[in-house]
């Protein structure tokens, strides 16, 4: 999308309400379905109070996760955009992606809040592709991670059977495969990048664009050359900002089961990573019914108490998607009262 498309689309436009609803509808049903299969009356008498300040430790892990992500991105930014801005458009990016369906994320959301914030579309647009760069890397480590501890604890649950094993095969190996293309492109080759989106950009729909593009397009490749020439410590710094945001994903639905009931730590904490690589994967809006599901399936066996599993579910799901949809909502409605302000006084 064009510069000039770019600063006249909505940010509503990156949002649809069907998704949200979707999402909201399916996680709800699925927690709902979990809830009622494992509760037994009376389970809440053998919580024990001395576990349950873990769940203010959970939110300390979840507002720490943003934190990190904002960090990485002012951080790529060089400093370019302050705290606030930073917090917004991982806020943003976060909603939209809790909205959207996996193949969609929050990426374009998050290239139209930078270049609000006043970054220009094409740094906007390498910021971004840069920070998923990094999630790739961050993956691709975690794989050989998983592999080794698979030799000595069950990382995936004998559950899944035969087909499930071979799916987490092919998504290990599809994942090594995008971060090593999107390694290349960045890292090694960004003309290539380039002539990617120059040649997306001929098709019928979008051809109007091409010219605009070919602007920014120029912009990302300048941009891609400038991260190049940086000092490996660059990349690394940037590297243990989204690192540090991932595990504190991962941590999180292990500290909320810990809260409840004890747990093997480590088992938990390696199925937890398993999982959150399987969520990628999961089609519907924001991951919504299959990322309960999972959880079941990965952190199920692990709780002492089945009845406790429907509570977990809840929980964790509060904390890492209903607080990030309210305040990723907030974020959003920012960037839409300022559109509305900015197109209000174009027209005056």
């Amino acid at each position: 999308m064009s510069s000039e498309a770019i600063n006249s689309t909505k940010p509503q436009n990156f949002i649809s309400k069907k998704y949200l609803v979707i999402s909201i509808a399916l996680s709800v049903a699925t927690m709902a379905g979990v809830i009622w299969y494992t509760y037994t009356p009376g389970v809440l008498t053998h919580l024990a109070p001395k576990r349950l300040p873990g769940l203010f430790i959970a939110l300390l892990i979840s507002f720490l996760r943003v934190w990190l992500s904002a960090a990485k991105i002012r951080f790529l930014a060089e400093k370019q955009i302050g705290w606030m801005a930073s917090f917004r458009v991982v806020l943003a990016w976060d909603f939209t992606s809790a909205v959207s369906p996996s193949t969609i994320g929050g990426a374009p959301m998050a290239t139209y809040a930078m270049n609000k914030e006043g970054m220009k579309l094409g740094s906007a647009s390498a910021i971004v592709l840069y920070g998923v760069l990094l999630d790739q890397i961050w993956f691709a480590m975690a794989i050989p991670i998983l592999l080794i501890f698979g030799v000595f604890y069950e990382v995936v649950p004998p559950e899944i059977g035969l087909v499930g094993e071979a799916s987490m095969v092919l998504l290990y190996s599809l994942l090594l495969a995008y971060a090593g293309l999107l390694a290349y492109g960045v890292l090694i080759n960004p003309a290539a990048i380039k002539k990617v989106v120059l040649f997306v950009f001929r098709l019928p729909l979008l051809r109007k664009y091409r010219d605009n593009i070919a602007i920014e397009a120029e912009n990302l490749e300048e941009y891609a050359h400038q991260l190049r020439k940086k000092p490996f410590s660059f990349l690394i710094k940037a590297f243990v900002l989204s690192t540090m945001s991932w595990i504190c994903r991962v941590a999180l639905a292990t500290v909320v089961i810990l809260s409840l009931l004890p747990a093997p730590e480590i088992l938990s904490a390696l199925r937890s990573l398993a999982m959150n690589l399987a969520f990628l994967v999961v089609p519907t809006p924001g991951g919504s019914g299959g990322v309960e599901g999972l959880f079941v399936l990965f952190q199920g066996p692990l709780i002492s108490r089945p009845s406790f599993i429907g509570l977990a579910v809840f929980l964790w799901r509060i904390i890492s998607y209903y607080i990030s949809i309210a305040f990723g909502m907030m974020a959003t409605t920012w960037y839409i009262n300022r559109s509305v302000v900015e197109n209000q006084i174009i027209k005056d």
